[in-house]
């Protein structure tokens, strides 16, 4: 139907707030699908030619179509990006988000964005990701995930129990509030800050990881880097640096920069009150949309 007065067609306009008003959510399932803004945003770019090109009178749930396609394509890439990682030098790391306050609030959903869940979702396979995406975060019932997962609802129901569980063995093994996350952040950016090594020891597990992710495009250790010493002595280099704690991913991190501009995201993984991981994103690639904030909703 086209509106007489405007020209426009109204099923178009309607189409398109429809999608609209679902983008957070589909942009949201397509990162912790593939770790990847820039990768997610073409998903979403195929998403909508693939909904602008039916009939949208035949499609009941429009909500439900959109995350359909939205996974199809997903883990179309997703397979994709599992070769491209095989040549990737040194460690791989999602690509860092700046995150809305708010969602931080969102306990469940904060938890899913993290870093340390997108590299435990890393260890999934395609499928197990998509299954356990869609249902834990997304609450969406088996028969929706088995049209989108091209399966049977019995087959997913395996699936997502089996992923649960891969997922729960890996997972940190207590909730950080969010308080306890910036006071943690605080304490550790000033003890970096000033190379107070004593402070660092007080909050760091012994068994501590360190990944750095610099793509071969900047300098990075292209192993992990374990245990508290060898960490500590990577992380008093950053003395020199401008260290700006803010919330990357709906958890607290830190951003560095040196001569003006973004160097390093550092986000921390928190287990029991000691920081296990952290994960420094150098990448100048994966650093692009650090200037501004990243819509995620569910």
């Amino acid at each position: 139907m086209v509106d007489r007065d405007s020209g426009i067609d109204a099923g178009a306009t309607t189409a398109t707030d429809s999608f609209v008003s679902h983008r957070n959510l589909l942009f949201t399932v397509a990162y912790e699908m593939l770790g990847s803004a820039a990768d997610a945003e073409d998903v979403l770019q195929e998403t909508w030619l693939r909904w602008s090109g039916v009939d949208h009178a035949t499609v009941r749930d429009p909500r439900a179509f959109l995350v359909r396609v939205t996974t199809r394509q997903a883990l179309t890439r997703l397979r994709t990006l599992r070769r491209r990682k095989e040549s990737y030098v040194g460690p791989w790391l999602p690509e860092p988000l700046l995150i809305a306050p708010d969602v931080a609030e969102d306990v469940e959903l904060a938890e899913s964005v993290s870093m340390a869940m997108l590299l435990v979702l890393e260890t999934l396979a395609p499928t197990e990701r998509a299954v356990f995406v869609l249902r834990e975060v997304f609450a969406l019932d088996y028969d929706e995930i088995a049209r989108a997962v091209d399966k049977t609802p019995p087959a997913v129901r395996q699936i997502a129990h089996r992923a649960r569980a891969h997922v729960a063995a890996r997972r940190p093994r207590e909730r950080v509030s969010p308080a306890e996350a910036r006071d943690v952040l605080a304490a550790f950016g000033r003890a970096v800050e000033t190379g107070d090594l004593t402070g660092l020891l007080d909050m760091i597990a012994p068994d501590v990881v360190l990944l750095t992710d610099g793509g071969g495009v900047v300098r990075a250790a292209v192993e992990p880097v374990v245990g508290v010493a060898d960490v500590t002595e990577v992380l008093v280099r950053l003395g020199g640096a401008l260290l700006r704690p803010t919330l990357v991913n709906g958890h607290p991190a830190l951003i560095v920069r040196r001569d003006g501009r973004i160097d390093t995201v550092v986000a921390l993984r928190l287990d029991a009150g000691l920081i296990t991981g952290l994960y420094a994103v150098r990448n100048p690639e994966k650093l692009s949309r650090m200037d501004r904030e990243t819509a995620v909703g569910r």
